[in-house]
This record gives structure tokens, C-alpha cells and sequence, in this order.
């Protein structure tokens, strides 16, 4: 089963304190087998995988570790893009009390991890660009963290592109929906896995998500 997951909504409880979980979702539909095959940050919204029972859960998670999933992002982006980037560079998890910890970082010390960005539009009018991702590994926070490096962070990211008093701000739940839009560009990650293709018992897949005029600065309230 696909779920087409919205923003601001955890895949899994983080405490006994959380009201609701798409894994609540989940369970409500298809029972106490049925389980999430890959994750998507909280505030990511889009396509994500369940599996309806052990089985397939089996088959499935050994197509995401062997990457034989294809999936794609859409983003949109500070900064004008043009051409085709593809971004190979080592993600580490940060290892430095002088940032944030939630933050991964490029070092030669990392994991390998590749994402390819290849521009979609362009507005002038508010200097973003609309770019579509395809992480070719599958590391934390990877398209976050790599177009940050390549200076187009993506819009609303509490935790990169912005100063770290403000990211601790947005942590401590302190942050204005105001400051964050001022500091961010938007009121959430504009990042939607847009995309999942597979094959799947000699059987291809391709689903693909509408985001309407969500990703759209013209029309959509950022």
C-alpha cells in the first residue's frame, strides 16, 4: 500500500506524548503486520511505502537496501538553477557541540551519498527554483544536507540555510509562524517525494504523487 503522507504528520510516535502517527494510520487499516517499508521526515510529505504483512515487508526493505527503488523529490529551492547537478559527497553525522547535532555534514569521514538535482522552473520574481532530486543513496536528511553544500537550501528547513540560534528556536518550539517564514522562505519543508518506482514479484511499479499548486510561489500560501 501507498500512503500520500502530509506534512508536519511523524511516521513513527516519538514518545508516549504523541497524539497520533501515520503508523496509527497504518495499524487502523491493515492490522498488526502491516508496516512502514522507508521513512520520510516529519514535515516531508508524500509517497511512502507499507508493507501489509511479514512477507512482504521482507521483499520490500531488501529493495530499498539493494536500491532497486527509484524515488524522486520535488523541492523548491533558494537561488536560480539551471543545469543538471550531481552532488557526490560523504555525509557525516555531526559530531561538534558548536552545532546542531540533528545536523549531517560533508566529510571525507562520511558515507558515500549521491543525489542528482535537475532544475524544473525558475520564478525571478522571488529568486526560488523548483528542482527535482533523485537520491541515489539513502542517508539521513541527504537531499537536505547536499543542497545546502551546493548553496540552494531548500525553503522552510529549520535546520539548514538558517542560523543556528534560530534552528535551536525552532527545536525548543519557540519560534514564531512569522519568524519562521521571515527566516525560512516558508512555513514548512518544501520537500514532497514525488515519485517510487519498482519492481515487485516480476511485476513494475511506477506511482507517482499530485502536488497541485502546492509547489507552485504564484499560488501557493509558503
Amino acid at each position: 500500500a501507498l500512503f500520500n503522507k502530509p506534512s508536519n504528520v511523524l511516521v513513527h510516535p516519538t514518545s508516549r506524548q504523541c497524539d497520533y502517527s501515520l503508523l496509527d494510520e497504518i495499524l487502523h487499516h491493515f492490522g498488526p503486520n502491516a508496516h512502514i517499508v522507508h521513512r520520510l521526515d516529519r514535515e516531508t510529505s508524500g509517497l511512502i511505502m507499507v508493507a501489509k504483512n511479514r512477507d512482504a515487508e521482507v521483499i520490500l526493505k531488501q529493495l530499498f537496501e539493494k536500491r532497486k527503488v527509484k524515488k524522486t523529490y520535488l523541492a523548491l529551492v533558494r537561488g536560480k538553477l539551471i543545469e543538471k547537478i550531481d552532488i557526490d559527497a560523504p555525509l557525516l553525522n555531526n559530531q561538534s557541540y558548536g552545532n546542531l547535532k540533528q545536523r549531517m555534514i560533508i566529510d571525507d569521514n562520511g558515507k558515500p551519498s549521491r543525489t542528482v538535482i535537475v532544475p524544473q522552473r525558475y520564478w525571478p520574481k522571488y529568486d526560488i527554483s523548483l528542482v527535482e532530486a533523485s537520491p541515489y543513496t539513502g542517508r539521513q536528511h541527504q537531499i537536505r544536507a547536499h543542497l545546502f553544500h551546493v548553496k540552494h537550501p531548500i525553503l522552510g528547513d529549520p535546520i539548514y540555510g538558517v542560523p543556528l540560534e534560530v534552528s535551536e528556536a525552532y527545536l525548543d518550539g519557540v519560534l514564531s509562524h512569522d519568524e519562521r517564514i521571515m527566516q525560512m522562505g516558508a512555513s514548512r519543508l518544501m520537500l514532497h517525494a514525488h515519485t517510487l518506482s519498482f519492481e515487485y514479484k516480476d511485476k513494475k511499479y511506477r506511482f507517482r504523487s499530485g502536488v497541485g499548486s502546492l509547489f507552485d510561489p504564484e499560488k501557493a500560501k509558503l
